[in-house]
Formats: structure tokens, C-alpha cells, sequence
């Protein structure tokens, strides 16, 4: 049963997440069930960087014991998301000759154009996580995007190269290392999730996907079926829960029960003369202070500010790449701070784009937890592990994780205690 499963851990700056599946038996093949998904507080983890392996460790230790009393069943290995503001995305192209006589190009080719673009030079301290075909060209016919068994002499690609510091997937992978788990694979947040929530048909119109962490804020752009750009920004839910903290003068636990319960991100939606009593939510939060009475337009006003900034910033990267405004396929919120009332609202207005609610769409899940926008990273990554099972089909983006995962497993390996 163990080669049956396949989990994903999704380490965040407030809750660790661990999704498991199980291969079972669909009507025509093998398909994936969620069977367990389970969440705990994460300590040594800030704006999606270790800050403490030992806290981290430690946070990795209790979600995994929690998980296996869930299922039944030991974890012996997962597939594990990185999601860094230091995260860079370069383009970059490979050049290679067809090496069969009558022109015939076949996988070899394809994979040694890919691996010419991976020959970029790479900044000083940084590794290459994943080498995204985007295009190819043979000879002078241009944007193909399966060359196989197409004829020609000169086969190019054009590839999205996204890159890690070296120093922060060494600090991660010991963390987990330390706690006896193997690692699968190191996968970018975005991709993992897009995994989820996208189809092949909103992939090819163009589309957005905004994952609202507590510390950062992750995009990634699709378009004619490829990613076309990434991008973490170091701004999250946990900024708007301050923002309360501070216009409020309460405490931050207080502030976030009034984000989650009375929060909304368009001021609109009230007038002066809507408040809500909150004495009850600081009397279950112990707190001594005298609040009782708050206006609901002005804790909205305080979200709105922010959730406007989070969003003007998404479009700043959307105009680096000439596509403000113009997905077809609009943008798919996901992550824990999506769930913040009126935040589709706002979405719209400032993207200009029409605005959803993520959903996974492409995986079987037993279990109404999961469904929870907070573990869709960690259910990508399991609907990732499984596309890259023995037997899947061949996929390029894929291959290219376990090149960072074998060097920075030798470099833990020559470090653990024998």
C-alpha cells in the first residue's frame, strides 16, 4: 500500500498542510483519491523562508504524526511546495541539430534542446527549480508546441527558467530530512495549484492564478497552455489582520476573529450606521480591554486599502508581461486569504478581468476537508506526484525537479549524523 501513496506538504509561514492520496482503480485507469488532509501551526517559517530548521523541523514533525494516525499508514516520502519572494523566472532558448539522418526529431532531441537552455548562466547562489518548455521552432516554422515526429535539421526552444536561492531549498529540504521523510520533488506553489483549478481550456484563453497567502502572494500566468509568467510577492492576508490590529488599537488574535467573521473588502457594502457588536468574540478571546461596538464601514474601509494593494501589485506584474486586463479566462483566486467576503469584488474592479473562486476540479477527494482553498497547494502537489508515477505520461517540466533534489540531498546526506 505505502507505493500507493502519494502526499503533498505545503509549508506556510502560519499552517503546515499535508494532503495524502491513494491510487485506486477508476473506469479506465488509475486515477488518485484524497484520502487524508490534515493542518497544523507552523513555527521557523516566515514569508515562505526557514528561519529556524529546528522549529520548522518540529512544526513538519507534529502536522506528519498527525497525518499518519489519520491514514493509518507511515510516510515514507512527499512532494513538497517552495514559495519564496526571492524566487526568480528567466527566459531562456536551446539550440541543437536533429541528430537521426532523415530529420525525424524524437524525444532525445526535444530533451537536448532543453537542457542546452538549461545551460544559462545561473546568478551566484541560486539553482535552477524548474526549465519550462514554452515554445519550439524547427527550422523557420515557429510556436510548435510538440515537435515529436516532426522533420527538420534545427530544432529551438524557448524555455521559462525558475530559479531558487540556493541557501533557502538547502534550509527546507534539512528541515524535512531531519524528520525521516524522503523528498519527491520540489515543486513552485503556483504550479502545483494551477494543477488543481485550471483546465486545459482556460490555460489556452489566458488566465491568472492569485494565491492569497498569510505572507505572500503568488501569480502565475497561462496562456496558449503554457505558464508564461511567475511571480511571489511578499504580501499576504496576515498584512490586512495589522492593518485591523492597528486602525482597531486590539490585539492581533482579536483582530483576526473580526477579519474572519465581520471583514469584507468593499466599504461600499456598508454606511456609518452598520456596527456589530464584538463583545462576545473578546470575551472568548480573553482579552481585558473594554471593545464592544464597531463600525463595519470602517473595518472594510481598513481591508479594502489593502486588498486594493495586493491587487495593484498583481497588476504591476501582469503589465510587465502586456497582459493587464486582457485574459479572456480572468483570474482564479485561491489560498486562505480568497475567502475573505467581497474580495471577488475588488478583484474585478482593480484587474479589470473576470474573477473567481479557485476549486479543484482535476482530483477525486473523499473527504470535504480537502475541498478548504487552504489545502489546494497541498492537493496540487499530490495530483503532481501523480502525473510523475511510473507509467504517466513523459513530461519535460516534470523531469527537471529531481536534478535539485539529488544535489541538495547529497549536501544534507554529507551533514546528517551517521
Amino acid at each position: 500500500m505505502k507505493e500507493e501513496i502519494i502526499a503533498g506538504l505545503d509549508i506556510g509561514s502560519t499552517n503546515i498542510r499535508l494532503v495524502i492520496g491513494q491510487k485506486v482503480q477508476g473506469f479506465d485507469a488509475e486515477e488518485i483519491q484524497i484520502i487524508g488532509a490534515v493542518s497544523s501551526p507552523t513555527m521557523g517559517v516566515s514569508k515562505g523562508n526557514v528561519n529556524s530548521i529546528e522549529d520548522a523541523t518540529s512544526s513538519v514533525s507534529a502536522c506528519l504524526e498527525k497525518a499518519e494516525r489519520l491514514v493509518g499508514v507511515p510516510l515514507e516520502s512527499v512532494w513538497v511546495s517552495i514559495n519564496s519572494p526571492k524566487i526568480k523566472c528567466e527566459k531562456s532558448k536551446g539550440v541543437v541539430v536533429v541528430s537521426k539522418s532523415d530529420g525525424e526529431i524524437d524525444e532525445h532531441d526535444v530533451e537536448r534542446a532543453i537542457d542546452a537552455a538549461r545551460s544559462m548562466v545561473v546568478p551566484n547562489n541560486y539553482e535552477i527549480l524548474h526549465v519550462i518548455p514554452i515554445k519550439f521552432t524547427i527550422d523557420n516554422q515557429e510556436d510548435i508546441k510538440d515537435p515529436i515526429g516532426m522533420s527538420g535539421v534545427r530544432l529551438e526552444v524557448e524555455t521559462l527558467i525558475i530559479l531558487g536561492l540556493s541557501n533557502q531549498i538547502k534550509n527546507l529540504t534539512k528541515a524535512i530530512y531531519r524528520t525521516g521523510l524522503d523528498i519527491e520533488g520540489l515543486v513552485l506553489s503556483s504550479l502545483a495549484v494551477a494543477e488543481t483549478v485550471f483546465d486545459n481550456r482556460q490555460k489556452d484563453l489566458g488566465a491568472a492564478l492569485v494565491n492569497i497567502g498569510a505572507t505572500t502572494t503568488s501569480l502565475s500566468v497561462y496562456e496558449e497552455g503554457n505558464l508564461l509568467h511567475t511571480a511571489i510577492l511578499p504580501i499576504g492576508s496576515d498584512h490586512i489582520t495589522n492593518d485591523i490590529a492597528i486602525g482597531l488599537r486590539c490585539p492581533i488574535n482579536l483582530a483576526e476573529r473580526i477579519k474572519i467573521e465581520y471583514g469584507h473588502s468593499e466599504s461600499d457594502a456598508f454606511t456609518k450606521k452598520d456596527e456589530v457588536d464584538i463583545s462576545q468574540l473578546v470575551k472568548e478571546e480573553k482579552i481585558s480591554d473594554n471593545i464592544d461596538i464597531i463600525s463595519r464601514k470602517y473595518v472594510a474601509e481598513i481591508i479594502e486599502a489593502r486588498v486594493e494593494e495586493i491587487f495593484e501589485k498583481v497588476d504591476e506584474e501582469l503589465k510587465k508581461i502586456d497582459r493587464s486586463g486582457m485574459l479572456p479566462a480572468g483570474a482564479i483566486l485561491v489560498g486562505g486569504g480568497s475567502m475573505l467576503q467581497g474580495i471577488t469584488e475588488t478583484a474585478k474592479r482593480k484587474l479589470r478581468l473576470p474573477v473567481s473562486l479557485g476549486e479543484a476540479k482535476n482530483v477525486k477527494i473523499a473527504i470535504d476537508k480537502a475541498r478548504n482553498p487552504e489545502f489546494l497547494t497541498a492537493l496540487g502537489l499530490v495530483a503532481w506526484g501523480s502525473h510523475s508515477l511510473p507509467g504517466a505520461a513523459a513530461n519535460p517540466l516534470k523531469k527537471n525537479i529531481s536534478s535539485v533534489v539529488n544535489k541538495v540531498k547529497g549536501f544534507i546526506g554529507k551533514m546528517m549524523p551517521q
